[in-house]
């Protein structure tokens, strides 16, 4: 099983929800993660896209930093959220480029 990548924000939450996190850790890094059906690229491409759609923006800060690690660059992000405009609607497209545009300057504050 994969280890899950460091996390201060889950560290942070572990003492008060160590199921959560342990979920986290195991289930989502270690588990869905790691299934061979698809590239870690192509699972990014379909997390940032569905955390755009839900307007899940403290999320989506972790997951983009995921995806440019993962081999995504800014340019298929701008179009992941473009195309999300139209599907989910502009204000999570707008919220979800100020929080690409956060990363790229590296901002960390958000929590994960």
């Amino acid at each position: 099983m994969a280890k899950a990548p460091p996390s201060a924000q889950r560290n942070r939450i572990q003492p008060f929800f160590p199921s959560l996190v342990d979920y986290t850790n195991d289930v989502i890094y270690g588990e869905i993660w790691e299934r061979p059906g698809l590239s870690k690229r192509d699972r990014s491409l379909i997390t940032v896209a569905a955390l755009v759609a839900t307007h899940r923006p403290m999320q989506l800060k972790t997951h983009v930093r995921r995806a440019l690690e993962n081999g995504v660059t800014k340019e298929e992000i701008a179009e992941i959220v473009t195309h999300m405009a139209f599907y989910a609607g502009w204000p999570a497209a707008m919220t979800a480029a100020h929080v690409a545009v956060d990363v790229y300057e590296g901002e960390t504050d958000t929590p994960a």
